[in-house]
């Protein structure tokens, strides 16, 4: 498939990419018109040969006749302005450099096939996770079938079996009934019905035997396939659970653990229905060596074993505690706000609808912690599960419960351990289930991932710090002690929840390069973003230093995310904000760029996160000078949105008239197509409504807020423009060489 065909079936983040690669001096328009054709030109070879660009360069004139003239025969007269336009421009560009339009062209096609490689590359690795899952999926689709297609052939066996031995009892009375009668059988017509008897005894005894054995083999089948399910699948559920409360792919995999506990559920109900048969069968018809009477106790006290430890790991808390007004950081409760939890019973059965009661605890093991906080719960605290209409499911979900602090007499201090926001809690649950037909009561419990109590919405980042930690090192629910002695994290793993906070509130994470400006930030230069490289939880956050303005690594990058969920987003969503990168690295990026080339990253010295623009122009000697603006707040941007900002941002000096130094979007995307969706023309006012004793030409004056950055003549040299080409040309011809140098020197 060609090139260009690929790139158009992309999803919209990877044609983003590729709309960035185009502009005025070579349109996006072209490229569409003229793939086949480009595709078939090596412009690498073309880019280095003048006589060769020159050829292309003319062939490409003709393509565009030949577009023009297909325009024309089909009567488009706007497409046709285009081509013309576009060829003009073409014309005014690269007639006089035909290699440089080459060199544009060259370096396009290899972007555009490196983003189809990330893309292959991208869908290679998540169909190789997918595969993997979807193959141990179907290995245990395929044990749960087998179980249910032998739990169907063992039910239809002891049927043929119950028929087998009412036909067995019939011929046995009938034999002693005619056997007693005065004109009976005759002696070899006896002795036939008794083979015909001991036959029938024979086969019955072995359907009895190779029944007691189906079952026995179908409950070693069911405790193999429940081992899976209660020491991986679950385990492994629960983690995913973990990794989506942080922010990771959302656990989805709820309804597929329920059709497996459900299945092995309702087999092991089926074989013992099946055993209480088999007694009924028993009691009818036995012999010395019957396997019924010798099995029936232990393979009895077997399902209802399996089924007892199937049942007691069956609830499970479905979406963990969280509070409605903060729906993207759960396991963060404030004091006093009401928080939501929801339960589910993994063994989707009718008999079990509204038979369980289930009763919500904080902190049942208190005495293990402490000088921790106490709290209350309050609200409804028990609740009855029942199957939800939309999918049968058994659920129970708090909605309205609370917690407050118990007030400790002449201790109005919290004197524990930990801080407020490194104390863990537990949230747990409890019910009972009783087995009809048994007697046997089930005791039934669930605990919800450790959660963070505050009594402040400031203590909001710190606790939901917490919250990442330890989601991120360990899958042991109950370790509340953790921060006690918190273990060090590596880079791979912090990194992944790092873009993953990005991700989970816009439609774009950390891309490696943001990544490594954080690891520098973090492990230092040294470090070389090690993957091994170690992280304290001190270091991620905790204020390291006694200088007031330091803060914590992680209240900085909560303080940007929360800019951009107000402010920012749409500009993150789409690649205008590079971010996170060094102001070394932002040097080294613009030091090659054209005049008025700029870039957007966040400031590194605002706690409640600001974002700056820098951009490059170059002095007489074609030296870099680099400039950045004071970095706008959400203060600021709640007054004007960003791109508004740098439409009209102006700077002056003396008096000099103020100009917009800002021209391409890094790395040359123009400023009023990068950010021209986002500035919409201003509407006409309406008019005045006619009001008594108002004059008719009643009208305010409009108002625009701008930003202006004023610099003093003294630094004009270093941080102003220099003049255009055009104004220092002009100068030249009135001013001689050895005059401006003398200028220059006596500035110095």
């Amino acid at each position: 498939m060609a090139q260009w065909l690929q790139l158009q079936k992309l999803d919209s983040r990877y044609l983003e990419q590729v709309d960035q690669l185009y502009d005025d001096s070579f349109p996006m328009d072209i490229r569409q018109y003229l793939s086949r054709w480009i595709e078939s030109i090596d412009w690498d070879t073309v880019a280095v040969q003048d006589s060769l660009a020159t050829v292309r360069f003319h062939n490409l004139l003709v393509q565009l006749d030949d577009q023009h003239s297909r325009f024309a025969l089909e009567n488009n007269f706007l497409l046709q302005h285009n081509i013309r336009k576009i060829r003009r421009n073409l014309q005014d560009r690269f007639q006089e450099d035909p290699v440089h339009m080459a060199m544009i062209i060259s370096r396009n096609l290899k972007e555009e096939k490196k983003i189809l490689e990330k893309v292959k590359m991208t869908e290679q690795e998540a169909q190789g996770t997918v595969s993997a899952m979807v193959v141990e999926k179907q290995k245990l689709d395929n044990k749960v079938k087998d179980m249910k297609d032998r739990a169907q052939v063992a039910d239809q066996n002891i049927k043929n079996l119950e028929e087998l031995q009412d036909e067995y009892d019939f011929k046995v009375n009938t034999l002693k009934s005619r056997g007693n009668e005065v004109n009976g059988m005759t002696a070899k017509e006896l002795e036939q019905e008794k083979m015909t008897v001991g036959r029938m005894c024979l086969e019955l005894k072995a359907k009895r035997q190779d029944v007691v054995m189906q079952l026995t083999e179908l409950l070693n089948v069911a405790q193999a396939l429940l081992s899976d399910l209660i020491s991986e699948e679950l385990p492994e559920w629960r983690q995913r659970q973990q990794i989506a409360c942080i922010g990771g792919p959302p656990n989805a995999c709820v309804d597929q653990l329920q059709n497996w506990f459900t299945s092995v559920a309702e087999s092991l109900q089926q074989v013992r229905q099946n055993l209480k048969k088999l007694q009924e069968l028993e009691q009818k018809f036995t012999y010395d060596s019957d396997p019924i009477p010798q099995k029936k106790a232990y393979l009895e006290a077997r399902a209802l074993d399996l089924l007892k430890n199937l049942l007691s790991n069956s609830l499970v808390v479905e979406r963990q505690p969280c509070m409605p007004t903060h729906p993207q950081r759960p396991l963060v409760l404030k004091t006093s706000v009401q928080f939501t939890v929801k339960l589910r019973f993994l063994v989707k059965m009718q008999e079990f609808n509204y038979q369980l009661k289930v009763k919500a605890m904080f902190d049942k093991d208190m005495t293990e912690k402490k000088g921790f906080r106490k709290f209350n719960i309050l609200g409804t605290n028990t609740k009855v599960m029942n199957m939800e209409e939309s999918n049968g499911s058994l659920v129970a979900e708090f909605r309205h419960l609370q917690l407050k602090e118990q007030k400790v007499a002449g201790n109005k201090t919290n004197e524990g351990p930990l801080i407020v926001t490194e104390e863990l809690h537990s949230l747990s649950f409890e019910s009972e289930l009783q087995l009809n037909q048994s007697g046997l009561n089930i005791k039934l419990e669930a605990i919800s991932l450790p959660v963070v109590v505050i009594s402040n919405v400031c203590q909001l980042p710190s606790g939901w710090a917490s919250i990442l930690w330890y989601n991120m090192l360990t899958t042991e629910p109950k370790k509340l002690k953790f921060f006690l002695n918190p273990p060090t994290a590596k880079w791979s793993q912090l990194s992944e929840v790092l873009s993953w906070q990005f991700s989970a509130v816009t439609q774009r994470g950390l891309n490696q390069e943001q990544l490594h400006m954080l690891a520098d930030k973090l492990l230092g230069a040294r470090a070389h973003r090690n993957p091994e490289g170690e992280i304290p939880w001190i270091k991620f956050c905790k204020q390291q230093s006694a200088n007031e303005k330091a803060f914590p690594f992680w209240l900085w990058i909560e303080g940007i995310l929360d800019l951009i969920k107000r402010h920012l987003l749409s500009l993150w969503n789409d690649g205008s904000i590079m971010g996170f990168l060094s102001k070394e690295k932002e040097k080294a990026l613009l030091s090659t760029k054209c005049p008025g080339t700029f870039l957007l990253r966040f400031s590194e010295r605002s706690r409640e996160g600001a974002i700056t623009f820098t951009w490059v122009e170059h002095d007489v000697h074609d030296k870099p000078l680099f400039h950045s603006v004071e970095p706008y707040t959400k203060k600021d941007l709640g007054a004007v949105s960003l791109p508004n900002i740098i439409r009209t941002y102006k700077v002056m000096a003396a008096e000099n008239i103020p100009e917009n130094p800002l021209r391409f979007l890094y790395p040359d995307v123009p400023k009023d197509k990068a950010f021209g969706k986002y500035c919409p023309e201003p509407s006409e006012a309406p008019e005045p409504m006619d009001v008594e004793n108002v004059p008719d030409k009643f009208s305010y004056l409009k108002t625009v807020l701008i930003s202006v950055s004023e610099v003093h003549p003294s630094k004009l040299q270093d941080n102003m423009m220099p003049m255009s080409p055009g104004g220092y040309n002009t100068l030249c011809q009135d001013v001689s060489p050895e005059e401006m140098n003398a200028a220059e020197s006596a500035d110095i």
